[in-house]
């Protein structure tokens, strides 16, 4: 029986793999994630910002060899972010952040996420409000995409802190 469901585990995805509604499946299925790093040389009440290159498990949909014609109407559907070194850190040290996409040479930046409402005792995670008013179609079919995120510190920090992003996209499969 365990060998079956394993035999349909694998196989199926790989008849399936070109079906443009699998193609919408997968990557609506695998985050694209990435970690942020705040200096703690960072100045309390202003502007200021970090970037890094996010990553997928999905990441094979462009156009030049692979099945990224298949998906269409790409968007945000969630995002989340993490303490991940110190663990223990709060996010409500930010009193803002926001969070833009971009292809990987900076081009084509959009606003994807934000919150400028965070609480000063938020613990070390907190969904953001998500833009979903732009499709990420073209940024999708990058192999790499750069996040912006524009912060402002409520606290001081006394360590360098990485944050995880995660970001849950939606796809439908194209006509």
């Amino acid at each position: 029986m365990k060998r079956n469901v394993l035999f349909i585990a694998i196989i199926l995805p790989l008849l399936f793999g070109r079906c443009a509604m699998m193609q919408s499946i997968v990557k609506s299925t695998f985050p694209y994630t990435t970690t942020l790093v705040i200096p703690k040389t960072s100045k309390t009440g202003e502007d200021l910002s970090v970037t890094g290159m996010a990553t997928s498990f999905d990441q094979d949909f462009k156009k030049d060899g692979n099945n990224a014609s298949k998906i269409s109407e790409v968007r945000m559907v969630s995002a989340r972010l993490e303490a991940k070194d110190p663990s223990d850190f709060n996010i409500g040290s930010m009193s803002s952040v926001k969070i833009y996409m971009a292809k990987a040479d900076g081009t084509e930046e959009v606003l994807i996420a934000s919150r400028t409402d965070i609480t000063p005792s938020v613990g070390n995670g907190i969904v953001l409000d998500i833009d979903n008013s732009t499709f990420l179609d073209q940024r999708m079919r990058e192999s790499q995409v750069r996040i912006k995120m524009v912060y402002k510190l409520r606290n001081a920090i006394g360590t360098d802190v990485n944050l995880h992003l995660v970001l849950g996209l939606g796809a439908y499969p194209a006509n």
